[in-house]
């Protein structure tokens, strides 16, 4: 798919999402008071974005936020009652049991740093309402001239602020959207950019599926590096959530990136990731999960190992959840996370 077309995909998507972006805000104007129009101001910002856009920028935006989601690998499009799924998908808010929050810690290679926080709870009248941020800090490094004379250093840092709300039309389906501001620095330079995340879920009780579907990342840079316009690592998943009958556990398939060009269906498909959540007790819970597409880029000639491959578990203690997970990179190494959740 060219910019062009995809440019038109992003139109035709945000005008199927526009009546429903407009019903939660006319929810959310009549019980704050404020004027209506905020949907209409962003979505003709973002769809004001250059098509002729080539290289994506704030690539930490496609980083796996939570332990839990880790441990599955991204599987996480379909999942539930979770307050990090406003980084995967916004309509999951909606089926939050009770107020929540979580934060985050991972220590990435090369000793940078990557950290995240999460709440949700639910407003009357309006539906369940998130907040949440992601940060990562690159270090220090040595700045130099062209002669490699030392001249001090420099650090870099980037980071994401998103609010959205999730709502339920009816019992089975779900809808939401978030707004997102994210901020770039390296040295003394600087880039900023706002985005929209669209998201919808359906349950099928009687068959133990829900199926969720995303698209994160819609919208463009305010501000640039240097002036050079560049575009947002936009996202388009579909994920499918099984639990099967008498067995413990939840299976997920996910598909990402279904916007990006591809030459056949397979090579659409092929960014593909699978996850299992093992229900040992009420209180313990085992993760394993795979991803097609880190697997593929982590592979350097016939050294594989386990790239692409992940696990991960959790545990309960009354209102306290502890999350850990590990994502092998193969040889290159891995990268550990644990969150803490709570129920407030």
């Amino acid at each position: 798919m060219d910019q062009i077309t995809k440019k038109k995909v992003e139109v035709q998507f945000l005008n199927a999402s526009r009546a429903i972006l407009l019903k939660i805000e006319a929810l959310f104007c009549r019980f704050t008071g404020m004027r209506p129009g905020l949907v209409l101001t962003v979505t003709a910002l973002l769809v004001s974005a250059d098509a002729e856009a080539q290289v994506s920028t704030f690539s930490f935006l496609q980083t796996d936020v939570s332990a839990r989601a880790a441990g599955l690998n991204g599987s996480f499009v379909s999942m539930e009652d979770d307050p990090n799924l406003i980084f995967y998908n916004p309509a999951g808010l909606a089926t939050l049991s009770a107020p929540r929050a979580s934060v985050g810690y991972m220590k990435h290679l090369l000793d940078v740093n990557f950290g995240s926080g999460s709440y949700a709870q639910e407003w009357e009248g309006v539906g369940t309402v998130g907040i949440g941020i992601t940060y990562i800090d690159y270090g220090s490094f040595t700045e130099t001239d062209a002669s490699s004379n030392v001249l001090g250093t420099f650090g870099a840092s980037e980071f994401s602020l998103v609010g959205g709300v999730g709502t339920a039309v009816d019992d089975e389906t779900f809808v939401g959207a978030n707004l997102k501001f994210i901020y770039s620095s390296i040295a003394e330079y600087r880039s900023s950019g706002l985005a929209l995340d669209l998201g919808g879920l359906y349950r099928i009780p009687s068959e133990g599926i829900t199926v969720g579907a995303s698209i994160l990342n819609l919208g463009r840079q305010l501000s640039t590096y240097a002036g050079v316009q560049e575009s947002l690592p936009l996202d388009v998943a579909v994920g499918v959530t099984k639990r099967p009958e008498h067995l413990p556990v939840y299976l997920n398939l996910d598909f990402h990136r279904l916007n990006e060009n591809a030459s056949s269906l397979g090579d659409r498909l092929s960014a593909f990731t699978f996850g299992a959540e093992f229900l040992v007790s009420e209180s313990v819970r085992l993760r394993l999960g795979y991803s097609n597409q880190q697997r593929k880029e982590l592979s350097l000639g016939t050294a594989v190992g386990l790239a692409g491959f992940s696990i991960g578990g959790g545990f309960q203690f009354q209102q306290y959840l502890l999350d850990y997970s590990f994502n092998s990179y193969g040889t290159i190494g891995g990268l550990h996370r644990i969150s803490l959740g709570m129920s407030l």
